[in-house]
């Protein structure tokens, strides 16, 4: 199975390095996935305006068409995902993550910002009819040390348990049919 772990924002590194932990459990959970962290900012992203697709903008697309399932990290900012992932969602065709596992990590500088998830991020992938796992990680800026190295082991073992609860959705996947009878 190809996974892709986005790291959806332009600048940082929490988000980054969350995914690299996740990346690590997962390849400790099950070594065959093909996993790939995508970086939005090694990309040259566009706004869906209707102008010709960049080079950058084609090949991200084609990275979420191609992957078989996904671990979606995002900061919060000013209480909400970064543009740039709404973005890229924008960009996608409304069946690219249908029945694909998609699983969350946030974060962000305050406590309540987790509601982000619930509130704004979770939807957007119920359109897409994607297989969230019912549980996120949301981490706070504490949770790190200078050099953006997790130090909570509360997180580290959050993390396990949704790289665990990935995997087995990915495995319940496998035998589903991402073509459907609807023509929604």
């Amino acid at each position: 199975m190809k996974i892709l772990l986005v790291d959806g924002t332009m600048f940082g590194r929490k988000t980054g390095a969350i995914l690299e932990q996740v990346e690590q459990y997962v390849k400790e959970l099950d070594a065959s996935f093909e996993l790939e962290i995508m970086h939005f900012s090694q990309y040259k992203h566009q706004i869906v305006d209707g102008s010709p697709l960049n080079d950058d903008m084609k090949k991200m697309i084609q990275k979420f068409e191609e992957a078989d399932a996904y671990i979606i990290a995002t900061p919060i900012f000013q209480a909400s995902i970064p543009g740039v992932l709404k973005n890229a969602f924008d960009f996608l065709h409304p069946k690219t993550m249908r029945y694909k596992p998609v699983s969350i990590v946030a974060n962000g500088g305050t406590y309540q910002h987790h509601l982000v998830v619930e509130n704004q991020l979770k939807p957007i992938l119920d359109y897409f009819r994607a297989l969230v796992t019912p549980n996120y990680v949301y981490t706070h800026t504490s949770h790190f040390d200078a050099d953006n190295n997790i130090v909570d082991e509360d997180v580290h073992n959050r993390l396990r348990e949704l790289a665990r609860v990935f995997v087995q959705y990915c495995e319940m996947s496998k035998t589903l049919p991402k073509e459907t009878i609807d023509q929604h």
